[in-house]
């Protein structure tokens, strides 16, 4: 079961290898009221999500053991519907703007100004909460499975030889994210997918799967 941060602005991971900058960005959030949970280490971060929720991630792009690209890649693999903001130095505007093609939301330059920082944190949050998200958390892991094959353009039948299943449970996983979800529509769930970064993400699994 997925826990709901108490806090209403919402509820921040932010991930760093450094344990000063992880105490003083805790510090800034929190001054405005922000709920944050701090991580020194990626794999930390993603046991977590498993079981935590998380209206908005944040992530240095560079750290020792591993970058904020690959966490970003596996966030989107385990819940791909959380956004994910890239914090980043002045050399690493190239691999900011890949990360925003790979499902990331926005990035933001260090050094992290603490006004600016905080207005882009309560911006995105903001955008967050006028998504319908807490469907997505109820999700079970076929379901999400399915709902990624959808989003890439996957049909009945190709999904079900995907996840070995008969198509008849194919269309009653969809049914049930569909209905978890509060959408009646593939097209209103398009949509959805698009705000929340589904289908960026999703369209990169599928290229980068084999035989693709």
């Amino acid at each position: 079961m997925v826990t709901k941060a108490d806090n209403s602005r919402g509820q921040v991971f932010f991930v760093d290898d450094e344990l000063a900058v992880c105490t003083a960005v805790r510090e800034t959030l929190e001054e405005s009221n922000i709920s944050v949970r701090c991580f020194t280490h990626p794999a930390e971060c993603l046991a977590q999500l498993r079981s935590q929720r998380c209206d908005l991630l944040i992530t240095d792009l560079k750290m020792p053991e591993e970058n904020g690209m690959q966490l970003l890649e596996e966030v989107k693999e385990l819940t791909p519907w959380i956004p994910v903001l890239i914090v980043t130095g002045y050399g690493d505007i190239p691999t900011a703007v890949k990360a925003i093609k790979c499902g990331g939301i926005d990035f933001i330059e260090k050094p992290l100004g603490k006004d600016g920082f905080v207005r882009k944190v309560n911006s995105l949050l903001e955008q967050s909460r006028r998504l319908p998200l807490d469907g997505f958390w109820a999700l079970t892991r076929m379901e999400i499975q399915v709902l990624k094959l959808v989003v890439a353009g996957r049909s009945n039948s190709e999904i079900a030889a995907v996840i070995k299943r008969s198509i008849r449970t194919v269309e009653s996983h969809r049914a049930a994210f569909m209905q978890k979800l509060g959408v009646r529509t593939v097209i209103e769930f398009l949509k959805l997918a698009a705000a929340t970064g589904l289908i960026a993400s999703s369209t990169r699994h599928e290229e980068n799967s084999p035989g693709r």
